[in-house]
């Protein structure tokens, strides 16, 4: 059984994926999710956090991601570029998810709809850039501190 969250991170990218594909309006992409079985129970809050956060600065967190990938953004597959932008919008936006959180449920999305390897690019980036976005907290966790711990995803 998914929870809340899961859902909204799930719709989250089905709708950025959406939006990276026919650079529609973040309100015609939601209605079209409102749609979709399932919708009304997601979180909410999340979602709409998440979703239209994401849209409004792709650009700004596509070029922000940039120094971290192996290759363009235009060249990622769609799925592991919409990962990564909502991945970037809560890491940067929703500090008050530990971000080992939101790197895991990135991965998970991921894994439920993107190919056999995106999982593990997205880790790695998302990763690195909580290291830039997130020094303090990223510091303490790897040094054993509670810098991963704390209110659950």
């Amino acid at each position: 059984m998914k929870s809340a969250r899961r859902r909204a991170r799930e719709f989250a990218l089905q709708g950025v994926y959406q939006w990276l594909i026919s650079r529609g309006h973040a309100s015609e992409i939601d209605a079209h999710l409102r749609s979709t079985p399932g919708y009304d129970k997601a979180d909410q809050a999340l979602l709409e956090a998440v979703l239209y956060g994401s849209i409004r600065e792709a650009d700004a967190l596509s070029a922000q991601l940039q120094p971290h990938l192996d290759r363009p953004a235009a060249q990622l597959s769609p799925i592991e570029h919409a990962a990564l932008i909502a991945g970037a919008y809560e890491l940067i936006h929703l500090q008050d998810v530990p971000y080992r959180v939101v790197i895991n449920e990135a991965v998970e999305v991921v894994k439920t709809f993107g190919g056999p390897d995106g999982h593990r690019f997205v880790n790695g980036v998302l990763d690195k850039f909580a290291a830039e976005v997130r020094p303090a907290e990223v510091a303490a966790n790897r040094n054993g501190g509670n810098g991963g711990r704390g209110k659950s995803a």
